[in-house]
């Protein structure tokens, strides 16, 4: 969860800290280090436009949102290290369409706990040099 501010060893604390919901500078920080604009990740975590703006207002996220963000920056982070620590290279290639995902985006086929899976399956095998 490092694209997220959170260090590795964090989840013994991790389910209280979803519970009250993640700071909305966590968000913030997530889309700095992907890139990603902040309208196309809040149509994956399934915020509105105005419930956005009500968020950053109150200054946190609610848990079930926070659970989607941690969902999505681990993703993000598995793909950081799939292309060997390149930041870039792993945003460009969540936002293109793959083959082993319907020829769908990673970012798009993310916006579901099924197509999550989908990601990081597809993520152990492109590791683990599996043709997909």
């Amino acid at each position: 969860m490092k694209s997220l501010g959170l260090r590795e060893t964090d989840y013994s604390g991790l389910a209280k800290i979803m519970s009250a919901g993640l700071p909305f500078a966590r968000l913030t920080r997530f889309q700095k280090t992907s890139g990603f604009p902040l309208e196309r990740i809040a149509r994956v975590l399934h915020i509105p436009a105005r419930t956005l703006a009500r968020r950053k207002k109150s200054g946190r996220l609610k848990p079930d949102e926070s659970e989607r963000l941690l969902r999505l920056a681990r993703l993000f982070d598995q793909a950081i290290d799939l292309f060997e620590g390149d930041v870039a290279a792993a945003a460009q290639w969540f936002r293109e369409p793959v083959r082993g995902l319907a020829e769908q985006a990673p970012l798009t086929f993310a916006e579901t706990e099924f197509g999550a899976r989908e990601v990081e399956n597809l993520i152990g095998r492109l590791e683990h040099g599996v043709y997909t």
